[in-house]
């Protein structure tokens, strides 16, 4: 699997959000992440949240896969009470 991005987005969003996009990279070599369509965000491409661990805790991550290879990183951040409980109620459902 493949990764890119916005090098000035990533910037942006590790000073922002804390995390930087390569760091929210790790989320997609688990295998327990939940996985959303974003619907309200997907009229020019499909958009995807995916909510899931990394080493320094639990992070929300908006993507869009360009090919079957590629996930393209558009932001990412840490995980509100709400996302984590959404997580958790993931993993008891599995």
């Amino acid at each position: 699997m493949r990764f890119s991005w916005d090098e000035q987005k990533n910037a942006a969003n590790k000073k922002n959000h804390g995390v930087s996009f390569e760091e929210a990279s790790e989320l997609f070599l688990s295998e327990g992440y939940l996985e959303i369509f974003d619907e309200a965000h997907s009229l020019d491409e499909d958009r995807f949240i995916a909510v899931g661990p990394i080493k320094r805790g639990l992070v929300l991550v908006v993507y869009t896969e360009r090919d079957l290879e590629t996930v393209r990183i558009v932001s990412a951040r840490w995980a509100t009470k709400r996302e984590a409980g959404m997580y958790q109620d993931y993993l008891g459902g599995k």
